[in-house]
């Protein structure tokens, strides 16, 4: 289970790991063709509740007995708690840019602040040109322009500032992530402008029993954690198939 950050096209590796697995990815309410939930009656309105009971649906939809949760920068949060609500069939976690929240204050906040604002403010002033342009530079490629445009074309104009206002919220999850029983792998994106060193030291501190992966590349589009999670749900679920040749 791929859980999106606000659309499934963020998941450059799909295709890897559909070589050997079966893959549930989804678009946040709003996004594409997946409608609001009951009730809310703009983007702005949505909560990390509407997007952790958008993907409990899907996942009912599929009816999977047993999975694996993928989940990458501001997906955590919903990860977390969707593993969390389906714990006895959760064979394992894996989270890139792992942290214990999306805190940005303090000396060890997860979330750099300085970063996070001028973020926000290359949205407000042309959100279509900052995801077109600035996410295919701040991912080194492993998002590139043609994948940015279609995220441009999929993801609503209110939503790309609404939504990012309402789903990257300061939040912690700590707790949560600390009662999960089933197997971790924290993966870091070295160099990343937004999630701290701090952040990710803190997580693999509270959580020592946990695989540790580092990559040059943001983990939603980064081969090398698309095989980090191929050994690592094999490690965890003997049944799991080898990658198919590649043409």
């Amino acid at each position: 289970m791929l859980v999106s950050e606000f659309t499934e096209l963020q998941w450059a590796i799909k295709p890897r790991l559909e070589e050997w697995a079966d893959v549930l990815s989804y678009d946040a309410p709003g996004v594409g063709d997946e409608p609001l939930p009951a009730g809310v009656s703009h983007i702005s309105e949505l909560t990390r509740a509407h997007l952790v009971e958008h993907g409990l649906r899907k996942l009912d939809a599929v009816g999977w007995e047993r999975f694996f949760v993928l989940a990458d920068g501001w997906g955590v949060a919903d990860a977390v708690d969707i593993a969390s609500r389906c714990e006895g069939a959760v064979a394992g976690i894996a989270l890139g840019h792992a942290s214990l929240g999306y805190g940005r204050e303090g000396e060890r906040a997860p979330i750099n602040a300085e970063v996070y604002d001028a973020f926000t403010q290359l949205v407000k002033q042309d959100a279509p040109s900052f995801v077109r342009y600035g996410i295919a530079q701040l991912t080194k490629g492993g998002v590139d322009e043609d994948l940015a445009q279609r995220i441009v074309d999929r993801i609503p104009d209110d939503f790309m500032l609404d939504g990012w206002v309402a789903l990257t919220a300061e939040a912690s999850f700590k707790d949560e992530l600390l009662a999960l029983g089933c197997p971790l792998l924290l993966a870091k994106h070295e160099g990343c402008l937004v999630s701290t060193d701090e952040g990710f030291a803190d997580a693999v501190a509270a959580l020592p029993h946990a695989q540790v992966e580092a990559f040059d590349d943001p983990p939603a589009a980064s081969p090398n954690f698309a095989d980090a999670m191929h050994a690592f749900c094999a490690r965890h679920w003997p049944d799991v198939s080898p990658p198919r040749a590649r043409q």
